[in-house]
C-alpha cells in the first residue's frame, strides 16, 4: 500500500513538472558589445576623454617634434660644434628622452584609469537597461556574450540601444 502511495505521488509530482516545464519561457539576446560601442552614452564619454587628453597628447607631440629636431642638429652640426657643445646636447637629448618618456607612460596610465571609469558607469547603465527591457518585455533570460548561435527573432539589442537613445535625450 505504501509503495502505490508512493507511485501515485511521484506520477503527481512528474505530471505536475512536466506541466510546468510545458509554460512558455521568453528567451532573448543581447549583444553587449554593440550596444555599448554604439550607445550615445560611449560616443559621449569619448569626446569627454579627447576633450580631457587632448592638451597632453599636443605636449607630448610638441616634445616629441622638439626632441627629434635636437637629434636632428647633432647629426647634422655635430661634427662642426665644440666638443663640450656636442657632450651638452647630447646630455639634453637624453634628458628629454627620459622625460618624454615618462611623460608618454603617465599619460597612457592617466588615460587608461580615466577610460576604465567611464566605461565602468556605462557598462552599469547597459546593464540596467537590458534588465529594464527584460522586465518590460516579460522576458524570462537574457543571454549576451559566449554565445554560439541566437536567432535574429531573440535579439533585443536594438531595443535596448533605443533605450538608451531615450536616456540622453531626456
Amino acid at each position: 500500500m505504501n509503495r502505490v502511495l508512493k507511485s501515485a505521488f511521484l506520477v503527481l509530482l512528474l505530471v505536475g513538472a512536466s506541466a510546468a516545464m510545458a509554460e512558455d519561457y521568453r528567451i532573448a539576446f543581447v549583444n553587449a558589445t554593440k550596444v555599448f560601442e554604439e550607445s550615445p552614452q560611449y560616443q559621449a564619454a569619448r569626446k569627454r576623454l579627447q576633450k580631457e587628453f587632448s592638451r597632453r597628447e599636443k605636449d607630448l607631440l610638441s616634445s616629441q617634434s622638439q626632441l627629434k629636431q635636437l637629434e636632428e642638429k647633432l647629426k647634422r652640426d655635430g661634427t662642426v660644434m665644440s666638443e663640450s657643445e656636442v657632450k651638452r646636447l647630447e646630455r639634453d637629448i637624453l634628458s628629454r628622452r627620459r622625460k618624454l618618456k615618462n611623460a608618454q607612460t603617465e599619460f597612457r596610465e592617466d588615460l587608461n584609469l580615466r577610460q576604465n571609469e567611464e566605461f565602468k558607469k556605462l557598462r552599469t547603465q547597459v546593464r540596467e537597461v537590458i534588465r529594464d527591457v527584460g522586465k518590460a518585455e516579460n522576458i524570462d533570460l537574457i543571454v549576451s556574450d559566449g554565445v554560439v548561435y541566437f536567432s535574429k527573432r531573440i535579439d533585443i539589442s536594438e531595443m535596448v540601444l533605443e533605450k538608451l537613445r531615450e536616456l540622453v535625450s531626456k
